[in-house]
């Protein structure tokens, strides 16, 4: 399991593998209701872990921070449409590249050193700050667990990801080859 940094909750693990290899050790299953007693959660957000568009806006602007985003390069470049209606194809000016699906296999991360070759492979600078982006802030979370899982925490994810800054005509839009 890794370790999931607190968002609302101190206790949070990813599952590595998923289902599929918590079934292929022949680990525990059980199926049915479940009953819980009641407890009070109070969730509290740690820090600016989720970037605004502003915030992405700035550190575009000045380069405090870069932008990395998790979707297909054909996503990335513009060559291949937006499954959201309304949603231009293409990326942030100035963001990188890490597809989510290059750093996991078998829905399992890759090993360290092949986590910072596919960050290399991007054109990531690994000592800079990182805002985590993607389509909708899903797999943003990806490339989020694999930087912490080299040491390398992200300032931010943008939750708002390329489902906002796409659909508003107000903002600049990049394709073809970075």
């Amino acid at each position: 399991m890794v370790h999931v940094p607190p968002v609302g909750a101190d206790k949070v693990f990813i599952l590595e593998g998923g289902l599929p290899k918590w079934k292929a050790e022949g680990r525990a299953l059980a199926s049915g209701p479940v009953t819980h007693s009641s407890k009070i959660f109070a969730a509290r957000q740690r820090g600016d872990v989720v970037a605004s568009l502003a915030r992405v806006q700035q550190a575009l602007a000045s380069r405090s921070a870069q932008i990395v985003d998790a979707r297909s390069p054909e996503r990335f470049r513009g060559e291949a449409p937006e499954p959201r209606p309304g949603v231009r194809s293409g990326r942030m000016p100035g963001s990188y590249n890490v597809p989510s699906n290059s750093v996991v296999k078998d829905g399992l991360l890759l090993p360290p050193d092949e986590l910072r070759q596919a960050f290399a492979a991007g054109g990531v600078d690994l000592d800079k700050p990182t805002i985590t982006s993607c389509g909708s802030g899903v797999s943003a979370a990806i490339l989020w667990l694999a930087l912490d899982a080299i040491g390398k925490e992200p300032a931010a994810l943008y939750d708002g990801s390329w489902s906002e800054w796409g659909a508003r005509s107000d903002l600049p839009v990049a394709t073809g080859p970075g």
